[in-house]
């Protein structure tokens, strides 16, 4: 696979994804119903419709300047995330409360919009470590499926500095069963990877997936962050592609994230023709961020409606 120098190293937000983490699992819970999986089968084969989504990850650093908690306001954001033409919403995936992510269910279908999927960290390149990351997010996932939702997104934890081989072999492995788990309740799990992931040649980003099948192991393609990480999109897509189970939409223009999904150092509409052409699964995540060095020039809202809008004009979803 062909790389890339990679861009410039973020300055880290004040607020970051694992502080989000800790804070929201818990502020979206009240009681549920179930709901069916929106993928249809025909003729044996999946037919999926085109799901539009967003993460809440952007939308509470836009809540952060504001010096407001997202969790406080959550009903009022699912609110302006279905206005702005969205499917879905995600979230993270409780793990110490395994019944608020059926509470999340339900504040989701309140507001017109529906459970797909989940984001979560996990710490799996441990021995003793692995098994109970596993246990717990099955047993998350047990809730999940009844309520609808089809992927868990999850990035393996970074430890701050290159996993040993020993490490990769043992996440590797643990990937493998959580993947297997995964599919047992009809669901699927997404890689998902940040820039730690690509240290020497991207070493951990393919060794994800070199030691894994297909089958069991899925790709939440954030294709920014891979792009940062130093590999080109397409490359990604043609070695991987048939892995992709979800994605994350960001951009940027000259290495900074941009505020909303435009035109910039992305060629998202190269991507979009090979996602139609390999008929891979449409559930198409916006997650914009911000970062220092980031213009913000409109609302959360404002941002969010323009980048559904690209997102229905470039992968005509």
């Amino acid at each position: 696979m062909k790389t890339k120098a990679a861009a410039p190293k973020p300055t880290p937000a004040t607020h970051t994804r694992r502080d989000f983490i800790r804070e929201l699992a818990t502020a979206v819970a009240v009681s549920t119903a179930g709901v069916s999986l929106f993928a249809q089968n025909t003729g044996g084969k999946e037919i999926l419709k085109p799901l539009v989504g967003t993460q809440l990850y952007g939308w509470s650093q836009y809540y952060e300047r504001e010096k407001r908690n997202l969790g406080k306001h959550i009903p009022e954001v699912l609110s302006a995330i279905r206005d702005a033409g969205y499917d879905y919403a995600e979230s993270t995936l409780d793990l110490n409360q395994p019944e608020n992510n059926a509470g999340f269910a339900t504040r989701l279908r309140e507001k017109g919009l529906r459970p797909v999927s989940f984001y979560t960290g996990g710490r799996l390149h441990e021995e003793g470590k692995a098994a109970e990351t596993i246990e717990k997010i099955l047993a998350a996932a047990k809730i999940c499926q009844r309520e609808g939702f089809a992927v868990i997104n999850c990035n393996p934890d970074p430890i701050g500095r290159e996993k040993t081989d020993a490490e990769l072999k043992t996440q590797a492995a643990a990937l493998t069963e959580l993947g297997r788990g995964l599919r047992k309740l009809g669901m699927w799990l997404g890689i998902h990877h940040h820039t730690p992931e690509f240290a020497n040649h991207a070493k951990e980003f393919h060794h994800n997936f070199r030691h894994s099948a297909a089958s069991e192991v899925g790709f939440c393609y954030d294709v920014h962050w891979v792009f940062r990480g130093g590999v080109m999109p397409m490359d990604a897509l043609r070695e991987y592609g048939n892995r992709v189970v979800s994605w994350h939409l960001r951009q940027s223009r000259d290495g900074i994230w941009w505020e909303d999904l435009d035109q910039g150092d992305i060629d998202y509409a190269t991507v979009a023709r090979f996602a139609k052409q390999h008929n891979l699964p449409p559930r198409y995540t916006v997650e914009l961020a911000l970062e220092q060095g980031t213009k913000i020039t409109r609302s959360v809202i404002e941002n969010h409606r323009r980048s559904r809008e690209f997102v229905r004009a470039v992968f005509a979803a």
